[in-house]
């Protein structure tokens, strides 16, 4: 009975757990607030200083942990040796440069709260290690981890996960004579023990692993393929926890080390799942961490001492990042991402007070600081993106229309018009291109194509651009609004040239018609049918019966089309397809029955 209540006991949890994410998460999200400030309410509501639904928030996240490991494993796949190696200033003098400045001035914080300069090293040095977890989960949603301004902000991340062995030897250095004891073992010995996981780990990521999974996959079962990748995080984690370093940085090793294997794609899939779901339980745990009755007793100081910590934090990293010439913006945004202290402060507060450098109040209240920064955090961020200005866009690179006189004008130099050039390009036409993302025009002049900037919903942009020259004009953007607006300027403006223009779906084709365009093309119509086409012929029709089943579908979406625009909205005008692509014709007094 008693085994039975236990696991009653922790089935309730688990529930609590899951439901306070599947509340809360969707709530936030909802006010824009993002997914990691909802974990971190829906923990603190739940937790021991909450409703009290769950009591054992440490044993929580500790095994939350492997989140953050398992998000470090999958960015290390994303990352081979070459371009780690082409990090490796970013990672040790960037990194280096913010850690030390940081340190100094975070340490003449706590100095100023009254505190030792032990005590205020230690308390300055945990609140210096960022929190790998935030910031990769805001990073992550934003799409911004590949990005040079991300690898940036990874690369800083990955030398602070290194330092929390050097700053556990400065630990037991501050350490009084009579607790020297607490040691396990000499400095030299715990960096030999580092040294000898990393060769470990290196040595199996090289001669093991590829042909472990090789075999495995000749196996051909899925389970175990999975239960391999698990055990390579989870082993990888492991190795580096019994070398003294941190259990992330192993992780990110092992993906490194697997990043150019041809089982890249399969081993991220496996551990994804497992990734996502362990990842906001530690956000879960966070929010049950954070002391109320700690903040309540404390508040001046808990509050004051959160908001002097992130506030020089980040005047420190934006100077450091202006410093190494990175942009205004850039230098905001890692300042405030990057702003709260870590998951491995824990480490280390634990680590001072069990050698007595900190006494317990001191490791209660730079606890609740450092929770109480990582909840701050996406509240910052999501405040920055609500009332920071957008940042002037750069130009270099790009040049605007001007006095161009081609025969066909190109709007949009995406997916679409892309193809559509090289179309024009084998009739030889006179060729103008113009778009609105400086990133593309910049990316196309890579390759060869010019380019221009120019928003094509203004007339004298057109102008510019040379529409009062041009026999055709195609609008090729993905932005609906947009290209309707450019249609009806286009159409007004320059009825000489031929409108051809590209619809999202049936409901913006049918607004494109009221413009007067001569083609509108559905941008999915054509795949459609040709994935149609092949899916007739490998139930056994003969290319004959395909193309006559085509035929079939064209001819029915036509009538249903003329219908759509006789039946009010457009009433008044027919809509002919010429090989799939609709056309509006002369206007007729009487739409088809059928």
């Amino acid at each position: 009975m008693a085994a039975e209540g236990g696991m009653t006991g922790q089935l309730v949890s688990m529930v609590t757990l899951l439901g306070a994410a599947v509340i809360a998460v969707p709530v936030f999200k909802r006010l824009g607030l993002g997914a990691v400030l909802g974990y971190l309410a829906g923990g603190l509501a739940i937790g021991p200083f909450g409703l009290k639904l769950v009591s054992d928030p440490q044993t929580i996240l500790h095994v939350a942990e492997l989140g953050v490991v398992m998000f470090l494993f999958v960015i290390g796949l994303e990352m081979n040796p070459t371009h780690l190696w082409g990090l490796r200033r970013q990672i040790f003098g960037l990194g280096s440069l913010q850690v030390v400045v940081c340190s100094a001035l975070l340490t003449a914080v706590g100095v100023a709260f009254g505190y030792s300069w032990p005590v205020s090293f230690v308390a300055g040095a945990g609140f210096v290690l960022t929190s790998t977890a935030i910031v990769m989960q805001l990073l992550n949603e934003r799409g911004d981890i590949a990005t040079p301004r991300g690898q940036r902000i990874v690369s800083i991340l990955l030398f602070e996960d290194l330092l929390i062995v050097p700053l556990l030897a400065v630990v037991a250095f501050l350490a009084p004579a009579d607790a020297a004891h607490a040691a396990t073992s000499p400095l030299w010995q715990r960096i030999g023990t580092a040294l000898l996981a990393l060769g470990a780990l290196v040595a199996a990521g090289i001669w093991l692993l590829n042909p472990l999974f090789r075999v495995l996959a000749r196996a051909k079962a899925r389970e175990v393929m999975t239960a391999a990748a698990l055990l390579v995080v989870l082993g990888a984690a492991l190795l580096m926890e019994l070398g003294g370093l941190s259990m992330a940085m192993g992780a990110f090793l092992a993906g490194v080390l697997l990043s150019e294997s041809t089982f890249r794609h399969q081993l991220e899939a496996d551990v994804e799942p497992f990734r996502g779901l362990l990842l906001g339980l530690f956000f879960l745990a966070v929010g049950m961490s954070l002391d109320l009755a700690t903040v309540a007793s404390h508040w001046p100081l808990v509050l004051g001492g959160t908001l002097a910590l992130m506030a020089t934090k980040a005047a420190c990293i934006y100077a450091v990042a202006r410093f190494a010439k990175s942009s205004r913006a850039d230098a905001v945004d890692r300042a405030i991402l990057m702003a709260q202290g870590g998951e491995f402060a824990f480490v280390l507060y634990a680590q001072a007070l069990a050698q007595r450098v900190i006494t317990p109040e001191v490791n209660a209240n730079m606890t609740a600081i450092i929770v109480l920064s990582m909840a701050f955090t996406p509240l910052v961020v999501a405040l920055h993106k609500r009332l920071a200005r957008p940042a002037p866009e750069s130009m270099e690179g790009v040049e605007p229309a001007h006095d161009l006189c081609g025969n066909v004008l190109i709007i949009g130099f995406g997916r679409v018009g892309q193809i559509v050039t090289q179309a024009a390009l084998l009739r030889g036409a006179d060729i103008t291109i113009i778009d609105s993302d400086t990133t593309t025009i910049r990316e196309a002049n890579k390759y060869g194509f010019k380019v221009y900037f120019g928003d094509g919903a203004r007339t004298d942009v057109l102008h510019a651009a040379g529409a009062h020259h041009a026999r055709a004009i195609v609008v090729c953007i993905d932005d609906r609004a947009a290209a309707t607006l450019i249609a009806e300027t286009a159409k007004q403006q320059f009825p000489q040239a031929e409108l051809i223009v590209r619809a999202y779906d049936r409901e913006h084709a049918l607004a494109l018609v009221k413009t007067d365009a001569d083609v509108v093309v559905r941008e999915t119509f054509e795949s459609a049918l040709v994935l149609g086409h092949a899916t007739a012929k490998a139930l056994g029709a003969s290319d004959d019966e395909a193309d006559e089943n085509l035929a079939e579908l064209r001819r029915r979406d036509r009538e249903r089309f003329t219908l759509e625009i006789a039946g009010g909205r457009f009433a008044g005008r027919d809509l002919v397809l010429r090989n799939g692509t609709e056309t509006t014709a002369a206007p007729v007094e009487q739409a088809p029955a059928t």
